[in-house]
């Protein structure tokens, strides 16, 4: 019995022993089974972090192509813009050399405002009277008005730039719509040639007198060509006749003192022989320098502001006359042809037409007064 009880007691210690070694390796199994997906889940997590890696870098790296691609392209642009700026810079410093300066047009907001500085009417025409300093350009406002230039509303007068702005001056017969500009100097150091036509807002004018003294400039070619290009009509005259003839006389030799009461004859000679001199001198020096700026050619007109007053204020024809009726004729003609005036007007136009072929066979003959003997229609 006590074997049994023992061999009993064995078996159990052994099935126990049994049951606890398929425990351990049940939980050994488990632990195994833990550890391995354990394992799986930190590989696919690694993987997952691998692809990650992957995508991001691949971003950036696509990101670098596309960033690097905008540069050279931002670049060859920029490359290509310098090469316009370049080019254009040089074509300007050769068009510069060669006098060719840039066209400007004017916008509507500043043709408004060129408008309103000189107060433009509708109905009336606006002559503009331009040219260098000292060119005489009031005193010709003042002789085409019928003042002198000490007369009450004439324009002021003076060796050096009086005018620094605009100056407007309206007809003295208030029944003649015409209205006189005197503009300040070109070719200063405040306004250069090529600016000088945009700057005082020529664009907006009727008409424009070029005028000059001594020498013809690139300022009046400047405002010659602006003038083409607006269309506007635009006349070439050359002041002060009386004193360049009286230069030209001295230089042959003239002397008021001596000639003028020891030879009265030899002083006409030399006259006609310096006023020929200067007339074909002047025209051929402004016909040259057309043609270098490839300007048609045009008429050059000779006056004296003291000849011009007389025509304008006088019924006889000043002895010295030389382009001036012929300059208030074509400038009649040129209103007439751009307003529409009454038909009795025509007869002042032939009248005037008239004096012109008469200055070839008399000094003397009388003249309609062009500017100072009508009323102009609106």
């Amino acid at each position: 019995m006590r074997a049994q009880a023992e061999a009993e007691a064995a078996a159990t210690t052994a099935r126990g022993e049994t049951e606890k070694l398929v425990q351990q390796a049940a939980a050994e199994r488990e632990r195994a089974r833990q550890a391995e997906e354990e394992a799986r889940r930190l590989e696919v997590a690694t993987r997952e972090e691998a692809e990650k890696v992957r995508q991001a870098t691949e971003e950036e790296r696509r990101k670098a192509a596309l960033a690097q691609a905008e540069a050279e392209k931002a670049m060859a642009a920029a490359a290509a813009e310098a090469r316009k700026a370049t080019a254009a810079k040089e074509e300007a410093e050769l068009r510069w050399k060669k006098g060719i300066r840039p066209v400007v047009t004017p916008s509507l907001e500043e043709l408004k405002k060129a408008k309103e500085r000189i107060q433009y009417q509708e109905g009336f025409f606006h002559f503009a009277v331009t040219g260098v300093a000292g060119s005489g350009k009031s005193s010709l406002v003042n002789a085409f008005r019928g003042l002198r230039n000490r007369d009450a509303g004439a324009a002021a007068t003076g060796v050096t730039e009086t005018t620094l702005e605009i100056a407007r001056y309206s007809d003295p017969n208030h029944n003649h719509q015409l209205l006189w500009f005197d503009i300040p100097g070109a070719g200063t150091l405040k306004v250069p040639d090529w600016q000088y036509f945009n700057e005082h807002g020529l664009y907006v004018f009727d008409c424009i007198i070029v005028l000059f003294d001594a020498r013809f400039t690139m300022t009046d070619i400047a405002i010659l060509s602006s003038a083409r290009r607006f269309n506007i009509p635009a006349y070439i005259v050359r002041s002060k006749a009386d004193q360049n003839i009286r230069n030209i006389m001295r230089d042959m030799g003239y002397d008021s003192d001596e000639d003028e009461e020891d030879s009265p004859g030899r002083r006409n000679k030399l006259y006609k022989a310096a006023r020929k001199q200067y007339i074909e001198k002047t025209r051929e020096s402004v016909k040259i320098n057309l043609e270098n700026a490839n300007l048609p050619d045009q008429r050059v007109y000779l006056v004296s502001n003291d000849t011009m007053l007389s025509c304008t204020t006088t019924q006889r024809l000043p002895k010295k006359v030389i382009d001036e009726i012929e300059l208030l004729t074509d400038i009649y003609t040129q209103v007439v042809s751009r307003r529409s005036l009454p038909r009795e007007d025509d007869g002042l136009l032939s009248s005037l037409r008239s004096a012109k072929g008469k200055l070839t066979d008399t000094l003397s003959s009388a003249v309609v007064n062009p500017l100072h003997s009508m009323a102009f229609a609106a």
